[in-house]
């Protein structure tokens, strides 16, 4: 049987892939490893056609780069942990303030603060509010120029809404006919940050939960 640098480096990075845990052990020892299969080549060679010492060198190069790899996705896993901690240190004092995002909001009666951004082109724009359940509880056409509003909490009849959490869309129509529906970001006051399943998470007011990485804007309460 005669086995080739190629091959045993191949089967080598298999098992290593087939096992993270076991590559570890196995990289651990990258050099031991790499002389019991030099030997074991060289046993199981076919003497009429002996190995060529590129192949060695090939295979060393092989184990060398798995062994980088290993080394650097371990450096990455520490990188992110400690930017994840750095993120919480960072955030702690966002506390308090208002996040501007694509997430529901709470409405308590007090005007909310939208972010509106109405497609070009568009010659209508349509306001629809839902509430927690999915919906539609109010419309109304809105400004085409992009910005910020005030949204009351009224239904068609202007009767204030209840309390509770409500989302948004952005309906854009040029002549009659729809050219999209859009999220709506919204203002809310941050009360807590923390970690969860290795993200940051933001929990809103009225408990509303956003990535800390989806927020577009940050700002003092108004």
């Amino acid at each position: 049987m005669t086995i080739t640098a190629t091959t045993a480096a191949a089967q080598y990075a298999t098992s290593a892939a087939a096992s993270p845990a076991a590559s570890k052990a196995v990289i651990s020892s990258d050099f031991q490893t790499f002389l019991l299969m030099l030997t074991t080549q060289l046993q199981n060679q076919d003497p009429l056609n002996p190995m060529d010492s590129s192949d060695f060198a090939v295979q060393l190069a092989t184990f060398s780069g798995v062994e980088q790899q290993v080394q650097t996705n371990d450096l990455l896993k520490g990188l992110i942990g400690q930017v994840g901690l750095m993120n919480m240190s960072d955030l702690a004092g966002w506390v308090g303030m208002e996040a501007r995002a694509e997430a529901p909001a709470w409405f308590d009666g007090a005007p909310l603060q939208l972010q509106l951004a109405p497609r070009r082109g568009a010659d209508q724009a349509v306001l629809a509010a839902y509430d927690a359940t999915g919906r539609l509880v109010a419309e109304e056409q809105v400004p085409l120029n992009a910005g910020e509003i005030d949204w009351v909490g009224t239904d068609a009849t202007g009767r204030p809404l209840p309390e509770g959490a409500y989302s948004f869309r952005l309906v854009s129509s040029s002549n009659g006919t729809p050219m999209g529906i859009d999220p709506v970001e919204t203002y809310s006051r941050i009360t807590e940050a923390r970690s969860q399943a290795g993200k940051v998470m933001l929990v809103l007011q009225g408990g509303v939960e956003v990535a800390a990485d989806a927020v577009t804007a940050l700002r003092t309460p108004r």
